[in-house]
């Protein structure tokens, strides 16, 4: 059982970059209204929503605005009466690139507008329902960090019926990821918790099923750059995007 997500690959690099500039406190509590949503409110039993409050806390968030973003997820903050959506969209970046982003608005119409607008400045377009969706597929996944033991990482993933994992060198940290069909996350999850392997994170990932090579510099920097103007959206959560590109040519993009 081996495998690897190219398009995760590139996010670590990209995330060591964005970690400098931080997400937005709009983010990070619309994170935590999505995990408390999607499950319990109580963070000791959902391990997306503690994910969720630890990125908050290390960003500065305060403790009154994490729990009122709880309560907003579990539909019992009294004095808040906006309704967010979850809303996907789908686009084309340059290179025929698909890109889908998944948004939690309170109005449809600016995200859209503001979603429009980051493509046609950085040389995309923003598609249909289900344009580029069909490339992609959804899984859990789940991050383990520390020195890992194959064989143990082998044993679990068979417990806990996961389809494949990606061993990785995260820096001087190594690790793994384990993909699992969606409905068995918590399961997969919980299995390595038992099991004593350190769990940093557990979400939902959109995994490619093909990729499109970048090995045009222009080209690299405008959909690095458009990634980038999506990302920095209150209304966005999640961008994922179906290119590759050599380590070379992303670091000089993200200078």
């Amino acid at each position: 059982m081996a495998g690897h997500s190219k398009w995760a690959n590139i996010k670590r690099q990209k995330e060591r970059v964005d970690a400098k500039k931080g997400k937005t406190f709009a983010q990070l509590s619309r994170a935590i209204i999505v995990a408390a949503k999607h499950g319990t409110p109580d963070p000791a039993g959902n391990f997306q929503l503690r994910t969720a409050i630890e990125k908050a806390k290390a960003a500065g968030i305060p403790n009154d605005n994490i729990e009122r973003a709880i309560a907003k997820g579990a539909g019992t903050y009294e004095n808040d009466d906006t309704i967010y959506e979850e809303i996907r969209y789908e686009g084309y970046g340059v290179g025929g690139v698909a890109i889908l982003i998944e948004a939690f608005t309170d109005n449809r119409n600016r995200t859209a507008a503001d979603l429009r607008s980051a493509f046609n400045k950085n040389g995309g377009n923003l598609g249909e329902t289900g344009c580029v969706s069909w490339m992609f597929a959804q899984k859990g996944v789940v991050r383990i960090e520390g020195n890992i033991n194959e064989n143990a990482l082998l044993e679990a993933s068979m417990e806990g019926e996961a389809e494949t994992y990606d061993l990785f060198e995260d820096g001087d940290e190594p690790g793994a990821e384990v993909f699992t069909e969606r409905p068995n996350l918590d399961t997969l999850s919980q299995i390595f918790s038992d099991k004593g392997f350190n769990v940093t994170e557990v979400e939902l990932r959109w995994i490619p099923n093909n990729v499109v090579e970048i090995d045009d510099g222009e080209q690299a920097k405008l959909i690095i750059k458009l990634i980038e103007v999506l990302e920095s959206l209150d209304d966005v959560q999640n961008v994922t995007a179906n290119f590759e590109m050599s380590d070379q040519l992303m670091t000089l993009s993200l200078a």
